[in-house]
């Protein structure tokens, strides 16, 4: 599978309150476990930031070694075992992100209103038994297309459950100040895995057979699902203050609150077409490396998991980058460096040659990547409103995937009547005017933009 969503699209990462003070008076008047007081005076991205975070934490990092490991299982599985060819590789991860979208359309605003941390536990187990499934009929010699497509779904609408649940959750525990150092830790945490997963996963899969690093994916959400049960403490159940039941009009809200926001529609539409864009070309360049160059499932897995390094460099990056030039102009100078790069993968050649080339483009993607992803992650939820997080990430999450679903059938089919090299060069320009779309001004958060009403009488 691709990377897991445990804070996909970014780490949506946002905040409880202003003051420590209220947040907990806040949870002990409602039941909830006081977030931990955080000491300002060591600011940095070494500090602690409490026990309840250092589970999330560990959770965080059992999923997304998982995914590392699991690299391109999927497409792997289908070029390797059922000879697919680019157009159902192609099918394969398009079907599955556009049904798993359409299916979690009520997502969003069901998981508004529930206790987080039981939805993110319950998502878990879900990609668990269906992961799980695709080992289970390859050993019995019973794996088919359409098995993988069901699996491919039912992770792509648990995936966008996960994230909308995660986003709500983790603001009780991180203030506003240290979203950075949180986005960054994950931000980190996720290169790291996915610089030495796809290596290791590409390795286990020439030695052990092509299901085995899904085997490794599916527990790696037991773990997932461990750690965030041990964080432990009380959740009060969210209580609606408008309507007792759900409403036709809270299924668009995520995306009211995105369209009418001249801080999160640009970011909205070029984010959507970043991720579309790369991710549609991934089968393609896969059948390109996999099949008409004849590179092994252990190179292809070096190529993409070494240049990851730079993403963890990146991460380390990106608070220090936003103290000295500011959030606005990072988010601005790596999002526009970040579209730059894949063009390159259009040159793939055979041999050594080729690997350094993909290690080349992916070293400098995956760096403006590193820094890109904390700083966007923490400037979209100082846009959103507390009691729309859900919706709205789910919102996002699902635009996103149903994106990356109809450009992957595309340029899947695209690829198959010219070339993969035609079709990885054609994203690759596309993706240089992305930086068009990018918000250019600075924008306040929500709770500025509140308190500046409150100083103002309303």
């Amino acid at each position: 599978m691709g990377a897991k969503a445990f804070f996909s699209e970014s780490l949506p990462l946002t905040r409880l309150g202003t003051d420590t003070g209220s947040r907990e008076e806040n949870a002990s008047n409602k039941g909830v476990a006081a977030p931990f007081r955080f000491d300002r005076s060591g600011e940095g991205s070494g500090r602690s930031l409490g026990r309840q975070f250092g589970w999330l934490w560990a959770a965080y990092a059992a999923s997304t070694f998982g995914t590392g490991l699991g690299f391109g299982a999927f497409p792997l599985i289908a070029i390797l075992v059922l000879h697919s060819g680019p157009t159902e590789v192609s099918a394969l991860a398009a079907a599955g992100l556009a049904v798993g979208a359409a299916v979690s359309l009520p997502l969003g605003p069901w998981v508004e209103f529930r206790r987080k941390r039981p939805v993110m536990i319950a998502m878990d187990l879900i990609r668990f038994a269906a992961l799980s499934s695709v080992p289970a009929a390859f050993a019995l010699g019973r794996l088919s297309f359409v098995q993988l497509l069901v699996v491919a779904v039912i992770v792509a609408a648990a995936n966008i459950a996960f994230t909308a649940a995660s986003g709500s959750y983790l603001k009780m525990l991180v203030r506003p100040e240290d979203l950075i150092v949180a986005n960054a830790r994950f931000e980190s945490t996720t290169w790291t895995a996915t610089a030495l997963g796809p290596p290791l996963g590409g390795l286990a899969i020439g030695l052990f057979g092509p299901v085995t690093t899904v085997v490794i994916d599916a527990v790696s959400y037991l773990f997932s699902a461990a750690g965030i049960r041990a964080i432990g403490g009380g959740e009060r159940h969210p209580a609606r203050s408008d309507a007792p039941r759900l409403r036709a009009g809270d299924l668009f809200e995520g995306w009211r609150t995105i369209l009418t926001s001249q801080a999160l529609r640009p970011l909205f539409f070029n984010t959507v077409l970043v991720n579309g864009l790369i991710m549609a070309t991934a089968p393609v360049i896969a059948v390109l490396m996999l099949g008409r160059l004849g590179f092994t499932a252990w190179q292809y897995g070096l190529a993409f998991g070494a240049p990851c390094i730079g993403g963890l460099i990146g991460s380390r990056l990106a608070r220090l980058l936003v103290a000295r030039f500011g959030q606005h102009k990072v988010i601005l100078v790596a999002g526009a460096l970040r579209a730059c790069w894949p063009l390159g993968l259009a040159f793939i050649q055979p041999g050594a040659v080729g690997i350094d080339l993909v290690i080349a483009v992916q070293f400098g993607l995956v760096t403006c990547v590193g820094v890109f992803n904390p700083v966007f992650a923490t400037y979209r939820l100082d846009q959103i409103k507390m009691d729309r997080v859900a919706r709205t990430l789910s919102a996002w999450s699902i635009t996103s995937n149903a994106t990356i679903a109809a450009l992957t059938a595309f340029w899947g089919l695209f690829a198959s009547l010219t070339s993969p090299r035609t079709a990885i060069a054609v994203a690759g320009v596309l993706l240089l005017a992305t930086p068009l779309l990018l918000p250019r001004g600075n924008r306040k958060s929500s709770q500025e933009r509140e308190h500046a009403v409150q100083a103002g009488g309303g």
